[in-house]
């Protein structure tokens, strides 16, 4: 499978990769859990182990995209650390808060069930909260360094662009270039902007769409939008801007939104809030 291919079904990709990283997490601690038991003298229950990691993993499974999300908000960049590393520090704990609520019920509950109506309980929650989150904490520290690694990765492959007249101290802040610079495994090309199919919002990035590639440029779309809008480019929703000499149709919904087709057969939602301005401007 290409990159490509990959970067065309991402989230379905991500969504396996996390449930697999999540079901070999489980086996795993199962198979420990299991042979510190089977070292008991008066045996154990064959659900107690199912019971225990069970529950423990589906509150990793929930605050997993939690983490994902304040990430997003918090990101840790070279401007950024000094900021936002305490507030992932102060995250975790909210983060272990939701593991535990989760995991304590849900096994309060399956030991009444399965342990002839017994309570499973803490003794001290102090201490067994302090316990918990320290495990905890080192998983959230697991989770972002995998979370970053995955993204330097993909970076490298997929190529990171960024505008010719960016970092250059006698540009013309005026002048708008008609290329950028992609940066691929180590080597550096230009594509002309009137390449672009398409570009769509991704995080802290902007995806340009071109000729069946995706390239990601750290900018925002109202940014990218101004600076494109001159050059044959029109926003259309509020995470899609399309090149105006691409488009070969609008279709109207009734709901008053609508979408672009471009002659790649891709679709592209457009608003209402942008849909005149592109009729217009399409002419």
């Amino acid at each position: 499978m290409t990159l490509d291919k990959y970067l065309e079904n991402r989230r379905a990709w991500e969504f396996m990769i996390g449930a697999g990283i999540v079901l070999l997490s489980l086996f795993a601690n199962l198979g420990v859990v299991w042979m510190e038991f089977a070292r008991r003298p008066d045996g154990f229950d064959a659900w107690e182990p199912w019971v225990l990691e069970g529950t423990s993993h589906l509150g990793l499974a929930v605050i997993i995209p939690i983490i994902l999300w304040f990430d997003g908000r918090f990101p840790i960049r070279a401007n950024t650390w000094k900021r936002n590393l305490p507030a992932h520090a102060l995250f975790s704990v909210v983060a272990s808060l939701i593991h535990v609520t989760i995991m304590y019920w849900c096994r309060n509950v399956l030991y009444r069930i399965y342990d002839s109506g017994n309570i499973y309980q803490w003794d001290n929650w102090i201490r067994d909260f302090g316990y918990e989150y320290l495990k905890d904490f080192r998983t959230y520290i697991l989770i972002v360094i995998f979370l970053y690694l995955y993204r330097f990765v993909i970076l490298r492959l997929q190529g990171e662009a960024g505008f010719v007249a960016e970092g250059q101290d006698n540009t013309d802040p005026g002048v708008i270039s008609d290329r950028f610079l992609v940066k691929k495994l180590g080597r550096e090309f230009l594509v002309k902007v009137d390449d672009i199919d398409w570009i769509e919002s991704s995080g802290n990035y902007v995806n340009l769409h071109v000729r069946g590639r995706v390239y990601p440029l750290r900018d925002t779309m109202t940014s990218i939008s101004e600076r494109l809008n001159p050059l044959g480019f029109q926003r259309v929703h509020r995470s899609a801007i399309v090149n105006l000499d691409r488009v070969a149709e609008i279709v109207a919904f009734d709901t008053g939104d609508g979408e672009a087709r471009l002659q790649s057969d891709i679709k592209v939602p457009v608003s209402r809030r942008f849909k005149k301005e592109l009729r217009e401007r399409l002419g």
